[in-house]
């Protein structure tokens, strides 16, 4: 199974909300009795509810999706900027992934990408927003966080994988992870330029031996 493979669909939300709006407009106008109505009514709703939960879910991890991260970060950082609030933004690889798929196979690649998911949700606040980008990378929205208090959980979490007991086929092994932090400060004027230099901060990890977090700083 292809690691980068996730069941979703890109489906915004107000199309869903019109599309479901619409259903039960004609459901109303159909001549069946009432309660049949409302059976068809409670179903559609539930089918809704899944679709929308799909569009927003990474289908391996169980995480937010790259879609939804995208719809949530610019809101974020434009509430952060409307309020003067704090913002950070935390990218996360899994060191040498590729070794891990060719060594072990790509059953244990999707295993290692589901634990780490959840030693994140572990690890995070629950007002922390956890994504799957894509492949190995992951991204964490820290809302009303500086970059002091972005660099604890982030280490805290690089500490926790790397201390896991990653097992798979009876087979134990070691998995490390690179993070690179950024926080939204008075000469980041984009989201986008926030995810970049979060981004930055990450290949600063990477390239300087990683199994570290970095934090962003212009050279």
């Amino acid at each position: 199974m292809d690691e980068n493979l996730e069941l979703s669909f890109d489906i915004p939300d107000t199309v869903l909300d019109e599309i479901q709006h619409n259903i039960e407009e004609i459901i109303q106008s159909f001549p069946i009795p009432d309660d049949n109505k409302l059976d068809v009514i409670k179903k559609i709703n539930f089918m809704y509810t899944q679709t929308k939960y799909l569009s927003v879910t990474d289908g391996l991890t169980g995480l937010y999706n790259r879609r939804h991260f995208e719809c949530n970060f610019e809101r974020e950082f434009l509430r952060a900027e409307r309020y003067n609030s704090k913002l950070s933004l935390a990218m996360i690889d899994i060191d040498f992934f590729k070794k891990i798929n060719d060594t072990y196979g790509h059953g244990c690649g999707d295993y290692v990408l589901r634990e780490i998911a959840y030693l994140a949700l572990q690890t995070f606040r629950k007002t922390d927003m956890v994504f799957r980008y894509g492949g190995e990378e992951f991204v964490v929205i820290l809302t009303e966080t500086d970059i002091d208090n972005a660099i604890i959980p982030c280490e805290r979490l690089r500490k926790n994988v790397e201390m896991y007991p990653f097992s798979y086929g009876g087979e134990s092994f070691n998995v490390t992870v690179s993070i690179g932090v950024c926080e939204k400060k008075s000469d980041v004027s984009t989201a986008f330029n926030l995810f970049e230099y979060a981004d930055k901060a990450l290949y600063s990890a990477k390239n300087n031996g990683r199994n570290r977090v970095c934090v962003y700083s212009e050279q």
